[in-house]
């Protein structure tokens, strides 16, 4: 099929966290491998790897257990798992790319400010416009984003702790975790719950007179196919970056991917799934100078954050740090 090419610009964009904010991937496969290792099995291959990535912590266990057939209890496994855990999570890093591209996003915080203050300095002159029109939808417009990660608060808390300056960027209220009681009990990615509650916490805080964001008007950052799924099934449009290894073992089935139909989910909510080449998803091989042009952001310059209007907006910014040290100083 002819790929849709009239997309309008991307108004939000929504994160996923392991893999793709974060190099959790290889520690998750270092601590699976030690314990294997100790009880002479073999290290875990991609193949299996695959289908665990971006699930929530139960299903993905359920599937690791079956698999690797270990001569100790369930239990005894979380045990030993959540202990390397422990050890390895505090030193996480952010992948290449996403300091700048979270950073770049949040600076389109200047195009509502500055609108702003446009707005309340000629109100009369604007009585009756239409701020639905086309063309007011493609002018500089903030670009609101929102975490969504299968991690549960206590490990989404042991992986970041120390990088609480990247995650401050993410508002409390719009970050989405695998144990959000919002999101029913075995709906996890793939299904796509997790983005559509995501999209609704940014609707729900949006400021006064700014219209809704539709799922056709989000992008999706992913690493894991599971994770391509459901925020494809979700109704939105879906970056790919993942690993080099993942890559490689769906080699020739990258537009599979993209349209979601690599039988993820099984025979669930089938009518959600994308079409081949449809034009909804990208593979995009690394986060490093993200082509922001290609879905109709425009990122202000650096030189805007010194700007008075900015700085004010920004005491905000240094709340949510401020609140984002204490809850975690509260939960050690």
């Amino acid at each position: 099929m002819a790929p849709k090419t009239d997309f309008p610009p991307v108004r939000a964009c929504l994160f996923d966290m392991d893999g793709l904010l974060l190099d959790t991937e290889d520690i998750y496969t270092l601590c699976i491998n030690m314990i294997l290792e100790k009880y002479q099995r073999p290290s875990l291959p991609w193949s299996i790897k695959a289908k665990l990535q971006g699930r929530p912590g139960p299903a993905a266990t359920k599937l690791f257990s079956d698999w690797a057939q270990l001569p100790i209890s369930h239990e005894d496994y979380i045990d030993q798992y959540y202990k390397l855990q422990a050890q390895h999570f505090p030193n996480t890093r952010a992948l290449p790319g996403i300091q700048t591209l979270l950073n770049d996003l949040g600076r389109t915080r200047y195009w509502e400010v500055k609108r702003e203050k446009e707005s309340s300095s000629a109100s009369s002159s604007q009585n009756g416009n239409n701020t639905d029109s086309p063309i007011q939808d493609r002018l500089p417009h903030r670009v609101h984003i929102a975490l969504a990660t299968s991690s549960h608060e206590s490990n989404f808390r042991l992986k970041t702790n120390h990088l609480t300056e990247l995650f401050s960027v993410f508002e409390t209220h719009r970050r989405v975790l695998g144990d959000d009681k919002r999101i029913p009990p075995g709906r996890g990615k793939p299904l796509p719950d997790i983005y559509l509650v995501a999209l609704k916490t940014i609707n729900d805080s949006l400021p006064e007179g700014e219209k809704p964001i539709t799922p056709e008007e989000c992008l999706v950052f992913e690493d894991s196919v599971p994770g391509v799924e459901a925020g494809r099934r979700a109704g939105m449009r879906v970056v790919w970056c993942p690993h080099p290894m993942l890559k490689k073992e769906y080699e020739g089935r990258e537009a599979e991917v993209l349209a979601a139909q690599t039988g993820e989910a099984g025979d669930v909510d089938v009518h959600q799934l994308g079409e081949i080449n449809d034009g909804w998803g990208d593979y995009i091989p690394t986060l490093v100078d993200f082509p922001y042009e290609k879905y109709g952001i425009i990122i202000p310059p650096v030189e805007v954050e010194k700007e008075p209007c900015m700085l004010e907006g920004g005491k905000l910014d240094k709340d949510e740090v401020v609140q984002v040290v204490e809850s975690a100083t509260a939960a050690a």
